[in-house]
């Protein structure tokens, strides 16, 4: 009897594995993402039918595909993007690469670009590097192994020999493979190399809001401008420079200052020359973002603006308009530089342009913050 048992609970316990075998391959197959032939199967055709209809770049009968549409959509079917890109029968994205997504000025380089591209009926990428180099590497390398149609780099740098080398190695791996390197608002580090550039006048603009200020009638006017050595900082700061010489007025270094693109730094530069002394009668910060730290000192030291201080603001960000008084300030077209980014390397991928290099023009708006000085 004890024999007899032992042998029948074998035979039992034998049968449950295999049970369960079947359920983990019926299980595995539904998590299995469908594949070509599949399709095909489903729909009773080739494989090669299921090509064609997809391609829609050859001739297929009404019926096969209906067949065909009806099995991708029954069984969830993806094509292999990977798979087109390589053969290249599927038009890569664009990538845009940025330092940081939250700030609204660059947040509307990518505005553009989205546009640019979904009009062009191709995707978009945005990645922010947060100003890490080693991370900007890794992106370039993997929009270049996605496919990327064009990968843009945006925003002021310093143009000094390490960025060189690493826009010159760029440059030649997206070409390569096929790519575009297009710097947005930053030099090329070379003219024969494989890049386009798209950038906007940092020094005739700045250039129309000191020559607006100094036609006003100031003479002691403060400069909140970026980082020495940063290409939109100086640029801006030779505009300023310009206009003074050009209107017969002195640069005098104390009025000079350097510093980031924050409202933090605005409002401590402005903070300590009120502290130190300084006189002045107008103001122009590099961007809007240092004017708007600038009001804020300056209303705290209990200084109207403009009746006391006239200011004047760089990029013409949306808060301008709200601000009180209204900010008179250099519009740059950041849209326009996203859109136009798009345009000329799609372009020049279809071979219908060959536009290298852009500069945009820039815009003084005059609203409610600068007052004329009596003569």
């Amino acid at each position: 009897m004890m024999d007899n048992g032992n042998s029948e609970r074998p035979t039992a316990r034998a049968g449950r594995p295999g049970k369960r075998k079947r359920t983990d391959a019926q299980h595995t197959a539904r998590e299995r993402p469908s594949t070509i032939r599949d399709v095909a199967q489903k729909a009773g055709v080739s494989v090669a039918t299921v090509s064609r209809t997809l391609a829609g770049n050859y001739p297929v009968s009404d019926e096969a595909r209906t067949r065909v549409m009806a099995a991708v959509k029954s069984l969830h079917y993806v094509v292999n993007v990977h798979a087109k890109a390589l053969s290249g029968r599927v038009a890569g994205p664009v990538a845009l690469v940025i330092k940081d997504i939250t700030g609204p000025s660059l947040a509307h380089v990518a505005a553009g670009v989205e546009q640019e591209a979904a009009d062009r009926g191709r995707l978009s990428l945005v990645c922010a590097t947060q100003d890490d180099v080693t991370r900007e590497d890794a992106l370039v390398q993997l929009m270049r192994e996605q496919h990327a149609a064009a990968v843009l780099l945006v925003g002021g740098v310093v143009p000094d020999a390490a960025y060189g080398r690493r826009m010159t190695g760029y440059a030649r791996a997206l070409d390569a493979a096929g790519s575009r390197l297009v710097l947005v608002g930053r030099p090329a580090p070379a003219p024969d190399l494989p890049v386009t550039v798209v950038d906007y006048d940092n020094r005739g603009g700045a250039f129309q809001a000191v020559s607006h200020l100094l036609a006003s009638g100031h003479r002691r006017v403060l400069f909140l401008g970026g980082e020495t050595g940063l290409s939109s900082g100086d640029e801006r700061r030779a505009g300023y420079r310009d206009a003074l010489l050009a209107h017969g007025v002195d640069h005098v270094g104390e009025l000079d200052t350097e510093g980031t693109y924050t409202r933090a730094s605005g409002h401590a530069r402005t903070r300590d020359a009120l502290r130190g002394g300084l006189e002045f009668t107008a103001l122009f910060a590099a961007s809007d973002m240092v004017a708007l730290g600038a009001l804020a000192a300056l209303r705290e030291a209990g200084i109207a603006v403009p009746d006391d201080v006239s200011v004047v603001g760089f990029d013409d960000v949306p808060f301008a308009t709200d601000l009180t008084p209204s900010l008179t300030t250099v519009r740059v077209p950041y849209e326009e530089l996203g859109r136009t980014a798009v345009r000329l390397a799609l372009e020049r991928e279809g071979s219908f342009g060959r536009e290298d290099h852009v500069i945009l023009g820039t815009q003084l708006v005059i609203r409610q913050s600068v007052r004329r000085l009596a003569w």
